[in-house]
Order: C-alpha cells, then structure tokens, then sequence
C-alpha cells in the first residue's frame, strides 16, 4: 500500500526536486521515513529527462548532504525518546544509499572523503557509526581507485580494532564488507588486506569479515577472476583455526565458511585444488566431479562430527566418535598410500577434543588419536608429528586423565540396581554424588588405559618415522616435557612411554641435556615414590635412545648425578646393573672429549675417563691453596659414583670372562691418589685446604656407599675392596681430624662446614673398622678421648681479652659439635663401650653441672673486617648459637640416658648440687627456653631430654609438664606444612609425649597431665585427616612401646600394657580410622599402587624408603596389634572386652546420627571397618562377655545398614551360635517383634537361618531347633513382601534339607506342602523378575560359595568381602599390605590369613545382576552406530550472526529469516524463564521475530539459561504491554492476522485451525492469560485440545505447541507448491 501510494505521488507531482526538499524540512522521524520510500521510488523508476534528472541529483545532492548527514551525526535528531531517534536514523541511512543512486559516483566519493576524514579524527562510538554508515551508502559507487584502497584499509582497521572495538567490527562486518564486497574494483582490496602478506587479523575477527563477504567470495554464479576463496591457502587455515577456537562463535562462523564451500562446490562439480602450502602434504582442499560422491561423503560426516562436539555431551558425542575411522578410510588412498584429504582437519577435530570442558571428552579424543597407529596404517605427517609435540602434550598435561576409574552416576545406577528385588533388600543403596568405579578388566595396581595406549602409540609412532626424522621428532617432544610445570603422573607416564620405545640411536648431547631438563622438572614433585619412578624410566629412555657415538662420558656422568641415589639409582638395584651393562657394550663407541686421552687399547674407555676424572679432581691450582668456603659436594659424588660404576662394570666383564681370581687393578688405580692424599693428611701440614677437603669428601661420599644384596657384606667384592684399601689410611685421617678439631685452624664460619665434614666422617671410620680391621678400634678410642678432653678444655676456658674473637667463638662452636658428635656414637654404638673411656667422666660431669642455653655472645669484626667469610658471618651468627645450643641439648640427652640421676658418679659434689627434683624441674625450664628460641628443624634432644625428666615431676611440677606438652604441641602443628622437616621432629615430639613412662605417671594420677595427652591424641587424629600418615606414627610407636616394651632401668612400670587400657580411645579410633579421599587423592594412590606391583623391576621401589604413611596401615596396625593379644591374659582380656563395648558404641553412635547414610559415605565406611574389628576379636571372647553383648549385636542388625555392613553382623551372629548354640533362644527372640521393626531387618535374621547346618554343627541334639527353625521360616515365606519371601524360601530350602537329611518325623505331614512349594518356586514359568531373582539368590557368594567358619581370616574380612559387597577400593585391604607393615608382627601361629581359594577367586559379577548395563556394552561393543543423534543447523537459510547490535529490520534480513512470515508476541509474559524457552524455540522454528515486553530480560541469567544463546540469532522487538493495542493494529495493517492463545467461546481447536502465512501469535499473560481489552483486538482464538483434568499449560509449552503447529503447516504448503 505504501508503495502504491508513493508512486501516485511521484506522478502526479510536477515538480519531484521541490517534493523531495519540501518532505525533509525539518526532517523528524516520519518524514524521514516517507523521504527513504520516495527515494526509493525514484531510484526503481529508471531515468528521467535530462533536466529534470539534474535537478533530481540536486536535489537528492542536498537531502544527502545536509539532511541524511547530520541526522546521522546527531546534529537534526528527531523530537521524541530514543526509539523515534533510532527510527529516523534508520530511515535516513536508507535514504543517503538512494540518493548515492540517483547521483552517482561524485556523491559516493564526496561521501567517502567526509567520512574517512572523521574516522581519522575519531569522536567517538555515534561518529564512528555515522562514518561507516556513510560508507556503507557509497561504497557500492566508488570508482577512484585510492578511495577504494582507504576505504578498504579503514573497514579492515575497524575489524582489526581490540577491546572496544567489538560493536564497530560487528557494525562494518555486517554493513560495510558487503558493501564493499559488492563493488568489484573494492573486493580484491579488501581479500588482500584480510589474507594477503600483510598483518592479517586475529582469526574471530577475520572469521567475522569473511563471513561478511561470503557472497562475493564464495558466490553461487561465476566468481571474481582470482576472488574464489577455496583457493587460497591461507583462507583454509584460517577456517582451521576457527574450528578449534574457544570462542563458540568464531567456531560457528568457520563452519558456517566451510559448509558454504562445500555446498557450492558440490552444486558446480567443478575441478579445483588449493594450492598446497608446501612439502609432500595434500592441498587443504580441492574438489573433482568424478568424486563428488566420496567428497561430499567424507565432508558431511566430517560436519557431522564437529557439529556434534559443541554439544559437550558425551551420551550425545560417544556414538559419533566410530564415524572418526570412517574419515581415515576415506581420506587415505589405499592404492598409493597417501593423504587424499589434508591430514589437519583430522587434527582441529582432536584439538577441539582436548579443549572441551568435559574432560571425559577430552580423554576419548586422547584414546583414539593414541590408537590410530594400532589400527590404522597412517601415512606419515609433518602435520601429525607437530600435533603430537602441540596440543597432545598438553592435553597430556592433565593427571586426571590417566585414572584408572570412571564415573559412575550414582543415581543412574540406583535406576538399575532397582530392578532387582535381591538388591533393593539385600543391597539396599541410597547413593548421591559420584561413585568412582575401576573401568572394567582394570584391577588395583594395574596401569592405567591412557599410559598403557601412551607407551603403545609412542613406540609404534617412532617406529613408523623415516629414519632422518626420528632424532629431532624426540628431542622436541624430550624439550617440551620441559616447557611447563607437570604434576608427578603425567611425567611418570611420559617418562614411561618414553622408555618403551624399542632401542634406536638418535638422541645425541642435545638430546641428553634435554633429558637432564626433565629430571630436574621431576624434583619439584612432592611424591617421593613417583619421582623416584620418573628417574628411572628416564635413565632407561637415556640408555635405549642415546647415540653413544654424539656424546661422551662427562655428558653422560653430568646426567648421572642428576638422579638421586636415594629414589632411584643405587649399586642394590636392576637399574643399576642394566646402566654398568650399557656402559659395557658401548665402552668404545663413546665421543671422545678434546681433553681426553684414550690411547691405550688394553683399558676400557670407562676406566680411563674415571682415571682422569680423579686425577683431576684432586687436582688443586696454587691459588686456590687457602679459601674460607668449602667446594661444593658435586664433583665429590660424581667421582665416586663413576668410581663405584666403573669397578662394577670391570667386574661384570671379570666375570663374563669366567676369571675366578679378580685383581683389582683398575679399582686400585682409581683409588691410589686418594690414598696417597689421605696418608699425608696427618704428616703434611701444608696441603691445600681445597686438596684436602675434596679428598675427605670423597671418602665420605665412597663410605657411605651401600652393599649390595648378600647374605654378607664381604660378598660384595668390589665395595670390600673399596673398604680394606680405606682402611690403611685411618690413622693418618684421625691425626689430621683431631688437629683440625682442637686446634686453632677452624678460625672462620666458613670452617663449621669443614667441621661438619671432619664429625661426619668419624661415626663412619668407625663402622669401617668394625667390618674390616678392628685393631683399627684403639686408634679410634685414643683419637674419641683425645678429642674429648681438648674440646672440655677449649668450652672452659675463659679470654681475657675484653672484646671477642670470631676465630675463639668458633673453636668454641667447634668444640662443643665435636662433644656432641661423640655423644651421638655412643649413644648409637653400644657394642664397642665407649662410655670405659676416661675422658667420658669429665664429659658427664661437665654436661651436668653446665648453664643450659650458654649463648655465645657475637664476636668483634673489626680486625677481619675485609673479609668476605666474616661479612657472611654476620649475617648469620643467629644460626651458628641455635647450632651451639642444639649441642648443648645433644650432650645432656646422652647424660640423662645414661644415669638415673644428675649427680650420678659424682657423690663429691652431691653436696654442693642441688636437689634432683629440683635439678629435673630446672633443666625442665631450661627445655621450654630452648624451645622458644631454637629452630623448628632442631628440637629432637629437647624432645628426648623432656621424656626422661617429665615423669619424675608430673605428681610435684604437672603446670610445668602441661606447659611442656602444650609448647611441644604448638611446634609440631606449626610444622604441618612443611615436608621437610616435619617427621622427624613428630616422631621425637610422640616418642616424648607417648613415651611408655609418661603415659603411666600421667595414667596413675588421673590429673589434668592425663586429660592433656588425651586431648593431643584427639588433635593428632584431627590432624592426620587432613596430613596422611600421622596416626600411622603414634599408633606404631605406642603399639609396640605396650606390647614389645623395652627394658629400660629407669621405669618404674611393671606392665606396659596398662597403658593401652588407660588410653585405648588410641586404638577405639585407630580402627575406624580412614577418611574418604577426593578423586585426586584418590588417583595418587592407584598410581602409586601400580608403581609398588612393578616391584624390583622399577628401581625406586628397592631404593625409597618405605614410610608407611599410608591410612590403610592405621588400621593394620591396630588389627595386629588385637591379633596379637592373648584371651588368657586378664589385661589382654580386659582390654579387649573395653575395644568390644566401644565399638559397639561407635555403631550406635553412628547409626543415631542425622547425617545422610549412604553407600560409601564415611558413616558407612566407619560401621563397616567397627563390625570388621568385631569380627577379628570375636574368637578370643569369651561366653558370659558375649551372653552380655549379643543382644546389642541383635539391635545392630534391626538397623538399616548397607550391604557390606549387614554380612559382617550375619557373620558374627552366625559364629556367635556355631560356637555357643545355647544363645539360640536369644536370636529365636528377635523374630517376635513386631512387623514394623522387623519390616527392614528381618532378610539379615532369615540370612542366619540359611546357614542353620554351620549354627547346629556343634549341637547334638538338633531336631528341637530345627523344629522350631521350621517354624519361624514358614510364618515368613507368606510375607507380603516379595523380597522377605525370597530369603524365607532360600532359608526354607536349607532347613528343609537338614529335616530331610534327619528324618524328623514330626514334619511328615508337612511333606508335601513344603516340597511341592520349593518344587514350584525352582520351576517358576518366564522370564520375570521373580525367577531371575530367585536364581540370584542362591548364586549370591554369601549362600552358594562363603562358609562362615572355613573362610574366617583376614582376607576375606577385609579384602573378599569388601570386594564382593561393591564397597569401594579404598577400603579394600589385601594381605599383602598386611605382611608390607612389618613394625607390628603377627603371632607365629596365627593361622586365620588365607581364605579359600573358592571364595578368593570370585568375582562381584558372578552374584551381581547380571543384566546391568549390558545393552550399554552391547552398543559399545559396536564399531558404528547405526544412527546417531544430530543437532540440526538450518546454515544455508542464514548466515552467522554478524551484527549482534543491528535493528530489527537489518537484522532480520541479514539471518535470512525472512522465509518465515510467524510474530510471536509475549509482551504479557513477566517470567525470565518461560521467555528464554520461548525465545529458544522461537529462533529454533525460524520465527521472523519476538516481541518481549522489555529488553531487560534479556540480561537475565535464568532467561539466559533457557535461552541457551538464541536471543543472539533471533531478532528481539521491545513492546510494552501498554503499546500493545497500538502494536497490533499497526500488524493488522500489515497484513498480519492476529491470533490469540486462549480459551474462548468461539476459539478454534489447534488441530483444525489453518495458520495464514502472515501469523502474529498473542501469547497471554501466566496468571490471567489474555486481558479482556485486548481480545476484541484479535482476530481469532485458537485453543489446545485437553485430555486431563488440569485446566491449562504452561504459557512457554502453548506457545511452543501453536508454532510447531504453524511451521509444519508452512513446511506442507512449501513442500506441494515445489
């Protein structure tokens, strides 16, 4: 109508140019909008005569410029709000493109300068706007080429912009490209500048552009000449780099290119191939008519498959996953061997795998890249082997992903446990949250899928290389394992694929520094074990890739040094016999180094490089000849381990030779220049100090060398040899040692660590006369009482000097290290009665009489002031007092162990001395000083000397001793977090607060000291909840302290195991100990299982110390410790019979609680691990013990308990009447309560009767509890309860057995009753659930196989049974963990370990359902699904949404929506909800438009929600409920036909109703529908038929029922008009 209106103006008007000046003064918003239509008109009407052409252009010249313009720029805004602003604006951009029409290119370049000029001046987001629009209007005409080429350069610069810059990229991706795009000259201008050689744009901006462009780059006629953009190499990777980007719309714009290349070149069926980028790899695309088939074939199910991957749903992505495999099949040539397609399409599919959320995803895109090389027969790919060293090792990157478990929805497997009437009974599960299960066929300590695939890919992917690009594949992927900080079980698993490539030499010194970077990335791990296990397999990885030929012996020992002895290369493991056995082989294959000389051909290589390496090393420039610093111990541990290595290897050859007789030639050789150093130690004054220190650390470094496995030390030949020819210089040492010590030559601080080294080296001296020479011994007491005697004379010996001397205070420190050193060994070393020594005396009386806490005072600087060891030393004397009081500590820990009193041996004095209480409760304050001011690092001999004091003063000083116990606490939790440090000082904290005659003192008196240590017990089992491995240090040492106790002469106790009863809340908690660990945790220790089952073959195992932190070795230590006791013993049973009626506590407890029971929950967990320890106790109780308790074991199995809980109270119940049959009348009483008690309970008391023949076995007289066993059982198999009647007859079918098997004659008449029923239940019709349970039933482990009194023993309480009952991994513990804890034995003849190999064998699958889940491995079973699911994508009606802030109109144009003619108005909704799900089923049926009642909802996170991002694809028009009257009318105009959701008198019914192509859906509002002023507005009602009672739907599913209804209707009309 409008248009018909506007021409019959035009015609009828005389004067055009006078109309068109007329309508735009002043130009407000509908005359802006009549000017746009008459434009328009003008534009459409072809040419006119010459002069009224001309004054047409004038015209439109002068509406263009300054009309259109500044109504643009805001300067002519419209009267009225922001809607009519944004209206007239609208209508004036439209007019300025007419006007451009009527005149022309002098306009467009007018324009186009106008509007650059105020881009390059700014001004802001309305000037920037009006610019581009201004461009949008003239770029179609522009004709001067330099125009062109700023426009382009402008529009891209817009797109490029960062940041802000967002609504202008949107603004001219959406307006100007194609604007730009339709003018051939600007096309080629704006392609070069977004893909030339230039700075391209990041690629979702560029994305955005091209998107823009698609029609002109991807036209469906003929192309520009040289425009087609699926020949350009670098739009293709731009298209990849999309696919994979984290962006959801970037990712949406690079399939939206590719499906629109792809369709055009499947409609033309022409030849093209893109030009490869270089190489022997395929082009990235090319088209052939003769395979337009097997093309489109591979691209859709390509599609297929990316599309289905935004979707982050692994029930949706799984299924499509085969159709991976049928993309290699075609893109493979399999008759050259080939890529056909560009094998990185195959890679954006797994990258955008690895970057999904959903790390289930990620993992199964890890799988199946890893097993490609398993199952396909790959070309080779640069493409590949970038990938692999990319994004895979950083997916790799992820610990969780090498779990051996998987998630299991707790809730979905409650769905299927439910079909079972046995498991909703007997395995009643109330599970929430996430169950972690093994995937199948994994057992514990198995290696996890993803490291087992990593080792198979790497090997098999290494083999498949071309031989020249093998090495640099490697030491890329070696150097990019150094790239990024990696978690323990991503490099253990890495480390581990690695050494399982099959032998080849490629690696050269590169490569093993390389390695040597990867070792160092494995130290900042905090699992020992896992480190330990990381070196090892890079060790092996060194030895099976190296190059011998590329590196020499300084390489290869410099990468030696780097792995620890302690966690992974020791003389006493496989690894390193493997490493001397390399060395072997390839001795001579080795680089030669410049300096090196390796001439003679009758020494091995390695001999000739360890000679030199020692002679260099004890080498010693004259310069160097005094220095206040000791080297650095680096060289020293090189040296002896390429010693140690060395004489291995020589004697490894000596043997393969069969020589009997060794000479050692080649050991001597190494050792004789330290020899010859050592013996002139105590001659020679002058040797270099550097000379002397390297010799000394040395020999340190080569004494504390481990033997290897033998039943004697001297059978390790090569480490005796080492020993004997040590041996020689002893005397020499100790010489130059005492020297050292006494003397004056430790004048600096640098010399303490010298001082370190000399002390350290004597404890050692010591052990090697004892192995080899004893005579050595006199020597050594001579050098003990020497160093005694000088050290007292040097501590008391007073300067008269009044300022101090560093060089005095350090002999000082000196001094009193060395007394401490020899306190230490003799402490250690009893054997040898050091404490005979003369000078020991004086040493006692010393200590004893000495002011504890002697600080040394800071010496004066000012003679050395210009020396660099002094300026250290004042930075650092702080440490150097804490280290002289630790000594002090250390002495007086010596003296207290050795005397019962102070004043012991010195009765002279006794009188002068003060009392020994008072002494004790001095030294006591002296303690806690010490406590205050010494380092964390160093308070063990406080800890040691306030164990022996503490009990002599707890009855008369007990403040002091609390105040002691609480310091000591305060320390210890302060030290929680740090590693380091923290065992130690706990084990010296509990060996003080634990210690056997602490505990009793404080027992005896019942007193604040007893409830102290009894709040520390309970603080420290709060602390190992969240510390692993802190209980496990208390329980064993008060374990064995109450069982093992030691003679000590001091106690005054007579019985240690008193103590166990006083405080056996230690052992109550120990054996419910163990919290439910998180995932991560979790996966550590399955892990850390499948490093422990490797055994010896994995070197860390053998070499790191086992610390038995573990929480399972809590309860092991606590269910020995039971085994141990003795029911003969009255503390033993008493103390027992306490544990009994505790945990019988903690049940009830726990049952009473109201935290939510569930499988597997830490409730159920507790009560599991209490009924387990019952178990273990109930055989040393005895009869009237149990005639008290049993009842209270009854009660426990009224309860409703888990399954695994239920057996264990089954068990002992069953035990209890085996072995004492008289209790039978007390169980025979828990079948008369009422059904509401027995309704939950009563399948456990009818699973005790079907073991009735084990109860009776002891019975004589066994037909009156039959009879009455009979009796019960027959009352409940008329249960109405199915399952109850399951487990009556299962008990029936037993009882009845033993009737028969009797004879019991009072039963006869009962014959053919029961027979006929058992006879009928075992021949039960279909195949119901009725008969599939009941033949479960008695396949359940506990009926068919489990023999209560054959199968009694630790594993099957707590590794079988658990396993059987689905209880979960964690509390599964093997016997091997048992006989693993060696710091508590088991009796010698305990009996009760093995179970029965029948019982042992099962598995959980034998009893469970056998039906769960198995459709599910069916379908996984499958290669390729038959179909899958497919989110549909409707791309070819719509184009990726370029400007999110575009109007109503531009935007519907621009999404192509205009097929679809469907208002829906939901202005009278207020609910965010129902408006996101109305908005995502609007712009799913392709709605041309939604009318909401404010835009405001949009924001909404709950409208988010549910709109799940279609408010971005789906135009929004804001009506307010009060306009809407107004709104419809204008609709009605328009030709649409207004249709009201509603029940009236006249509606139609939705089946019925024939929807007119131009529909406005009135939707009503939630509450009060469609208000009644409106309805007279609508043309129509259309209702929903109902079948139900409920009056209405919900608004958002009526409104998405009517617009199905309409698109299917349009969809029929489309479909029979075509």
């Amino acid at each position: 109508m409008e248009v018909v209106l506007a021409d019959t103006l035009l015609s009828r008007c005389g004067d055009r140019a006078a109309l068109l000046r007329a309508l735009s003064a002043p130009l407000s918003a509908e005359r802006a909008e009549a000017l746009r239509l008459l434009l328009q008109r003008l534009a459409a009407s072809g040419p006119a005569a010459a002069g009224e052409a001309e004054a047409l252009r004038r015209a439109a010249w002068e509406v263009a410029l300054e009309r259109c313009r500044p109504l643009l720029r805001g300067g002519e805004g419209a009267a009225g709000g922001s809607a009519e602003r944004l209206r007239a604006a609208r209508a004036a951009r439209g007019a300025l493109r007419y006007c451009v029409q009527l005149c022309g290119a002098p306009l467009a370049a007018r324009l186009a300068r106008d509007a650059l000029g105020e881009l390059a001046a700014g001004g802001g987001a309305a000037a920037q706007e009006a610019a581009v629009e201004a461009l949008v209007a003239a770029a179609p005409r522009l004709e001067e080429p330099e125009l062109l080429s700023r426009c382009a350069a402008a529009a891209l610069a817009l797109v490029r912009e960062e940041g802000e810059g967002e609504a202008a990229a949107a603004l001219v991706a959406g307006r100007l490209l194609p604007a730009l795009g339709a003018n051939g000259a600007a096309l080629p201008r704006v392609w070069e500048g977004l893909l030339g050689s230039g700075g391209a744009a990041r690629a979702g901006r560029a994305l955005l552009a091209l998107s823009a462009l698609a029609d002109s780059l991807l036209p469906r006629g003929p192309a520009a000449p040289g425009l087609d953009a699926r020949l350009c190499p670098r739009f293709w990777r731009l298209v990849q780099e999309g696919l994979t980007e984290r962006d959801g719309l970037c990712r949406k714009r690079a399939r939206y290119l590719l499906k629109r290349a792809l369709d055009l070149s499947g409609g033309q069926r022409a030849e093209l191939r893109c030009a490869p980028d270089g190489g022997h790899e395929p082009s990235l695309f090319w088209w052939s008519a003769e395979k337009n088939e097997q093309l489109l074939q591979f691209w859709e199910t390509y599609i297929l498959i990316m599309e289905t991957l935004e979707g982050n749903q692994i029930h949706v992505i799984k299924p499509v996953l085969p159709k991976l495999n049928s993309l290699y099949e075609l893109a493979i040539s399999g008759d050259k061997g080939c890529w056909l397609f560009h094998p990185s399409w195959h890679v954006c599919i797994y990258r955008r795998m690895f970057e999904s959320e959903n790390k289930t995803l990620t993992k199964e895109g890890i799988l199946h890249f890893l097993e490609l090389y398993e199952t396909k027969h790959l070309p080779n790919s640069f493409v590949f082997s970038e990938f692999v060293i990319g994004p895979l090792m950083d997916a790799l990157s992820e610990s969780s992903l090498y779990s051996s478990r998987t998630n299991v929805s707790s809730a979905g497997s409650c769905i299927q446990l439910s079909i079972s009437l046995l498991s909703l009974q007997y395995l009643s599960m109330d599970i929430h949250g996430w169950d972690f299960r093994r995937m199948p066929g994994q057992s514990i300590g198995a290696c996890p899928p993803l490291g087992m695939k990593l080792q198979k890919f790497l090997a098999t992917y290494l083999t498949l290389l071309p031989e020249e690009e093998k090495g640099s594949f490697l030491l890329k992927f070696i150097q990019r394992m150094t790239s990024r900080h990696w978690c323990a079980v991503p490099i253990l698993f890495l480390s581990m694929a690695l050494a399982s490539i099959p032998a080849c030499k490629v690696l050269g010194a590169e490569g093993l520094h390389a390695l040597r970077d990867v070792l160092q990335c494995t130290m900042i791990t905090h699992q020992i074990l896992l480190r330990g296990a990381a070196q090892c397999y890079l060790l092996q990885t060194t030895m099976h890739l190296t190059d011998v030929e590329k590196v020499s012996f300084s390489e290869v020992s410099s990468f030696l040094l780097s792995l620890r002895p302690e966690e992974s290369l020791r003389r006493d493991t496989l690894l390193w016999t493997e490493l001397c056995s390399w060395l072997e082989v390839n001795d001579r294959c080795f680089r030669k180094s410049v300096t090196s000389d390796f001439g003679c051909q009758e020494t091995s290589s390695l001999c000739q490089y360890v000679r030199s390496l020692v002679g260099e090393y004890l080498k010693t420039p004259a310069s160097e000849r005094e220095n206040c610093f000791m080297p650095d111990w680096f060289e020293a541990k090189l040296v002896s381990t390429m010693i140690l290595l060395a004489a291995d290897v020589e004697q490894m050859k000596n043997k393969c030779s069969g020589k009997s007789n060794i000479e050692w030639i080649e050991l001597e050789a190494f050792l004789n220049p330290l020899l010859d150093v050592l013996m002139k130690l105590g001659s020679n004054a002058y040797i270099p100090t550097l000379k002397t220190d390297k010799s000394l650390q040395l020999l340190l470094k080569l004494l504390q060398t481990r033997w290897l496995k033998c039943s004697n030390a001297q059978d390790d030949e090569v480490l005796f040899f080492i020993w004997k020819s040590l041996v020689t210089p002893v005397e020499s040492i100790l010489e130059f040692v005492l020297r050292r010590l006494i003397t004056n030559e430790l004048s600096t601080v640098g010399d303490l660590d010298r001082c370190d080294l000399y002390l350290a080296l004597i404890p050692e001296i010591m052990n090697l006369c004892l192995k080899v020479n004893l005579k050595k011994m006199s020597s050594i007491k001579n050098f003990l009482s020497s160093l005694i005697s000088a050290s007292i004379r040097n501590l008391q010996e007073r300067s008269s000097e009044k300022e101090l001397k560093l060089k005095d205070q350090i002999r000082k420190v000196a001094s009193m290290a060395s007394l401490a050193a020899v306190c230490e060994i003799m402490d250690g070393e009893l054997q040898v009665h050091l404490e005979s020594l003369p000078s020991v005396d004086a040493l006692k009386k010393l200590i004893s009489f000495s002011q504890f806490n002697e600080v040394l005072k800071k010496p004066s600087y000012i003679e050395e002031k210009n020396s660099l060891c002094e300026e250290k030393t004042s930075q650092g004397w702080g440490k150097i007092v804490a280290r002289y009081v630790h000594d002090q500590w250390i002495c007086l820990r010596f003296v207290l162990n050795s005397f019962a009193t102070l004043a012991q041996g010195c009765e002279e004095t006794s009188v002068m001395s003060l009392s020994m209480a008072e002494r004790s409760k001095e030294i006591i304050q002296s303690a806690l000083e010490a406590l205050s001011i010494l380092p964390s690092d160093q308070v063990s001999p406080v800890f040691d000397c306030m164990k022996v004091l503490v009990p002599k003063l707890l009855d008369s000083s007990e403040a002091l001793c609390i105040e002691a116990f609480d310091l000591a606490w305060k320390i210890i939790s302060s030290l929680s977090n740090t590693q380091l440090i923290f065992w130690a000082n706990l084990k010296a904290f509990v060996q003080f607060i634990f210690d056997t005659e602490v505990l009793a003192v404080a027992a005896s008196a019942k007193g604040q000291a007893y409830t102290k240590i009894k709040e520390i017990i309970f603080k420290l089992i709060d602390l190992s909840t969240t510390k692993t491995g802190v209980f496990n240090v208390i329980l064993s040492h008060c374990c064995q302290s109450w069982i093992f106790p030691t003679v000590d002469e001091r106690s005054a106790l007579t019985n240690a195991f008193l103590n166990a009863g006083n405080y056996s809340e230690l052992i109550t908690e120990a054996c419910v100990f163990g919290t439910v660990f998180r995932k991560d945790q979790r996966h550590i220790q399955d892990v850390h299982a499948f490093i422990e089952n490797l055994g010896e073959k994995c070197a860390a195992n053998v070499v790191t110390e086992s610390t038995n932190r573990d929480d399972h070795f809590v309860r092991i230590c606590a269910v020995k410790f039971l085994c141990l006791l003795d029911g003969t013993n009255i503390l033993h049973k008493r103390f027992m019979e306490d544990i009994f009626i505790k945990l019988l506590d903690k049940d009830e407890l726990v049952s009473r609680s109201r935290t939510r029971y569930y499988a597997n929950s830490l409730q159920h967990r507790i009560k599991n691990r209490v009924w387990q320890t019952l178990l273990v106790l109930l055989p040393k109780l005895n009869q009237n013990f149990l005639s008290g308790t049993l009842d209270r074991v009854f009660q426990a199995g009224f309860s409703n308990n888990q399954a695994s809980v239920k057996y264990f109270i089954e068990w002992i119940v069953i035990l209890t009447l085996h072995k004492y049959p008289q209790f039978l009348d007390k169980f025979w009483d828990c079948f008369c309560y009422d059904e509401d008690k027995l309704k939950k309970s009563i399948c456990t008391f009818l699973s005790v009767l079907a073991h009735f023949d084990i109860i009776l076995q002891n019975t004589p007289e066994k037909k009156p509890a039959l009879k009455k066993a009979l009796i019960v059982v027959l009352q409940w198999c008329f249960s109405h309860n199915f399952s109850v009647r399951l487990y009556a007859l299962i008990a029936l079918k037993k009882i009845w057995a033993m009737c028969r098997m009797l004879h019991v004659e009072e039963f006869e008449a009962l014959t053919p009753v029961i027979e006929s029923s058992l006879q009928q239940v075992e021949n039960m019709h279909g195949t119901g659930n009725a008969r599939r349970n009941w033949q479960r039933i008695q396949d359940h482990f506990f009926f068919a196989t489990f023999h209560p009194v054959e199968d009694y023993s630790l594993e099957t309480i707590f590794y079988i049974l658990p396993r059987l009952s689905e209880l979960a991994e964690d509390e599964w513990i093997s016997l091997s963990r048992f006989g693993r804890f060696t710091d508590i034995p088991l009796p010698a003849a305990f009996q009760w370990c093995h179970s029965r190999t029948e019982l042992r064998e099962l598995k959980p699958s034998d009893w469970a359902q056998q039906d769960m889940g198995s459709h599910l491995a069916e379908a996984d079973s499958q290669t390729e699904w038959t179909d899958v699911q497919k989110k549909i994508i409707p791309w070819k009606n719509s184009t990726p949404s370029l400007d999110l802030e575009m109007a109503f109109q531009d935007r519907a144009a621009k999404l192509g929506k205009s097929n679809s003619r469907l208002i829906v108005v939901a202005s009278l909704i207020d609910k965010p909800t129902n408006l996101g799900g109305l908005c995502r089923t609007s712009e799913i049926f392709g709605a041309s438009a939604l009318v909401v009642g404010s835009l405001h909802y949009v924001q909404d996170k709950q409208f988010q929600h549910l709109s799940v991002s279609a408010e971005q694809w789906l135009p929004l028009v804001e009506v307010k409920p009060s306009q809407l009257v107004d709104y419809l009318q204008q609709k009605k105009t328009e030709g649409y036909t207004i249709i009201g959701v509603e029940q009236t008198a006249k509606s139609f019914d939705l089946t019925e109703y024939c929807f007119p192509e131009k529909s406005l859906l009135l939707l009503g509002n939630e509450h009060e529908g469609i208000p009644a002023n409106l309805i007279h507005h609508l043309d129509v009602c259309v209702e929903i038929p109902q079948q139900g009672i409920i009056r209405s739907l919900n608004v958002h599913v009526s409104g998405a029922l009517l617009i199905w209804e309409y698109t299917r209707q349009q969809v029929i009309k489309q479909k029979q008009q075509q």
